[in-house]
């Protein structure tokens, strides 16, 4: 098993886990769209997360392809630079990149979206690389 999710990051994100970050870095769309309109469950979940980050990393390990595109790096763009595209720039993505550097994140609806599906999308393109 790789480790393609890091706990370091996880913690990171963790620190605006009350908005969700740290449950969407590791696959938990569902959730991390509650804990964003619930400020972290009222923040008692975010707390509880604290404790529950290390086996969200295993089990994002294990569900996510490892490959030459960093989960890591791509959820550091998203999170601090995700209206500029750089985070799809990243990952190969040029045209909506641009696009999202000009419309600041597709009107964050393209963020909104990326949040929701940035491991698949990485997950995708290192799956791809594998099997070349």
């Amino acid at each position: 098993m790789q480790d393609n999710h890091s706990k370091l990051v996880g913690y990171l994100l963790w620190i605006f886990g009350f908005m969700g970050f740290h449950r969407f870095y590791y696959g938990r769309p569902v959730t991390g769209t509650i804990w964003f309109f619930t400020l972290g469950l009222f923040f008692i979940g975010w707390i509880v997360d604290f404790f529950l980050i290390p086996s969200m990393d295993r089990d994002a390990d294990i569900r996510f392809q490892s490959g030459s595109i960093s989960y890591n790096v791509a959820w550091i763009l998203l999170t601090f630079l995700g209206i500029f595209g750089l985070h799809r720039m990243y990952m190969g993505k040029w045209l909506t990149g641009i696009l999202y550097l000009f419309t600041g994140g597709f009107f964050l609806i393209g963020i909104l979206i990326d949040l929701w599906t940035l491991n698949d999308q990485i997950s995708q393109l290192n799956n791809r690389e594998y099997y070349r």
